[in-house]
């Protein structure tokens, strides 16, 4: 198998899908939105927050076609939201992790497609992470790999706190 962006990328996604698996298959769904402490994300929040982002790689990756949001879900999940206390306005544990996973897979997929040359390109001037990033590469990875692992030690950090084990 030859070593290409998307391959790279690809492994370090589903490591982070896998890990995600883990972290909430036993977590009852009636404490998918609980929270042990006032400052954390409870898993609903996380998992949600990061069914968005594969969406937004598949314009990079030239496959805009494949985007499946979800209505209202930018509102409730986006890096602008807040997580809730309010059970009631969240979707269940099932329809979150079953679109995380659906998102996940669509965005794993393409990458395996993507040439090399499409990572390469430089994000538009107007893109909101251009200062921080140069190349559809860097961002896809994010995205994919760096992101979900940020918010997925958020829900490790979740379970000790509502006294779950380790996963690991």
């Amino acid at each position: 198998m030859s070593v290409t962006f998307g391959r790279i990328i690809g492994d370090g996604h589903r490591k982070a899908v896998g890990y995600a698996r883990r972290l909430v298959e036993d977590i009852p769904a009636e404490r998918f939105t609980e929270r042990p402490a006032a400052t954390m994300n409870h898993p609903a929040f996380c998992l949600g927050h990061l069914s968005i982002y594969p969406d937004r790689t598949l314009p990079l990756m030239d496959r805009p076609e494949l985007v499946r949001g979800r209505d209202g879900w930018e509102e409730l999940f986006s890096f602008r939201a807040t997580c809730e206390d309010d059970r009631g306005q969240y979707p269940g544990k099932d329809e979150i992790l079953e679109h995380f996973l659906d998102r996940c897979d669509a965005a794993g997929r393409v990458l395996e497609e993507v040439a090399d040359e499409v990572f390469r390109r430089p994000l538009p001037e107007d893109h909101p992470m251009r200062s921080r990033m140069e190349d559809v590469g860097s961002l896809v990875n994010f995205l994919l790999v760096a992101h979900p692992m940020v918010h997925l030690g958020q829900i490790s950090a979740w379970r000790r706190a509502a006294g779950m084990g380790s996963v690991l």
